[in-house]
């Protein structure tokens, strides 16, 4: 079974993707590490990620592995684990460029398309899952919030690590990375045909958890 699990940042996708696969006992897999890998190695490069051919040639070269971890999944790049060196808004924001190449994402979907049929059992989570990675999937969500709930959250998570940031500066980085990820024209952001929509914003993780397992128990069992 495939389950895939789309929608903008912040919107809760990556948490409650770990919680489900946890819960079933299926694999995890962050497709949009895979970009965040690719984003890290060329800003380490010196790249300019608005270059398709140069982002294209780095890719080549590079070797992305995830792997299961107790907090849901590591990602090695070239054998090294930058599980936390891609998290950045800055990584996030280079991968959201880089995402927009045809090419590059032709490669990377391929790659996480190899990691699911590995898995068989698989909980997928990213920004074209259900539309283009997966299109086939078993079962679609697309969770969404509104930005300022999404920057929120984001501003909460940095202040509980003890970082200096302001939340006005994040809501306007979160509103930027929709707008690259919706205008694209390889694979915007948007829900499949056959998703099942869940707004997030006035929910917590545990609520939405419930629902979103309850819907895949009942459709298991048919």
């Amino acid at each position: 079974m495939i389950i895939a699990i789309d929608g903008p940042a912040g919107s809760g996708k990556s948490t409650i993707a770990k919680m489900i696969a946890r819960e079933l006992g299926f694999t995890y897999i962050d497709t949009g590490a895979m970009y965040r890998a690719v984003a890290l190695k060329i800003k380490r490069l010196g790249i300019n990620p608005d270059d398709p051919e140069a982002v294209l040639e780095v890719l080549k070269n590079t070797q992305i592995d995830l792997k299961p971890s107790e907090k849901g999944v590591k990602v090695f790049l070239d054998g090294e684990d930058v599980s936390d060196k891609i998290r950045t808004e800055e990584i996030g924001k280079i991968a959201s460029k880089i995402a927009r190449h045809k090419k590059v994402r032709e490669i990377l979907v391929q790659m996480q398309r190899e990691l699911g049929k590995r898995a068989k059992n698989a909980v997928i989570e990213g920004r074209d899952t259900g539309t283009v990675v997966f299109p086939d999937a078993d079962i679609k969500f697309f969770l969404t919030a509104s930005a300022e709930v999404r920057a929120e959250r984001r501003y909460r998570e940095l202040k509980e690590k003890g970082l200096d940031v302001s939340y006005d500066k994040i809501l306007r980085e979160v509103q930027e990375r929709d707008r690259l990820d919706k205008t694209r024209k390889e694979s915007p952001l948007k829900p499949a045909e056959d998703a099942i929509i869940i707004d997030t914003s006035d929910k917590d993780i545990n609520q939405v958890f419930r629902h979103l397992i309850e819907i895949i128990k009942n459709k298991i069992k048919k």
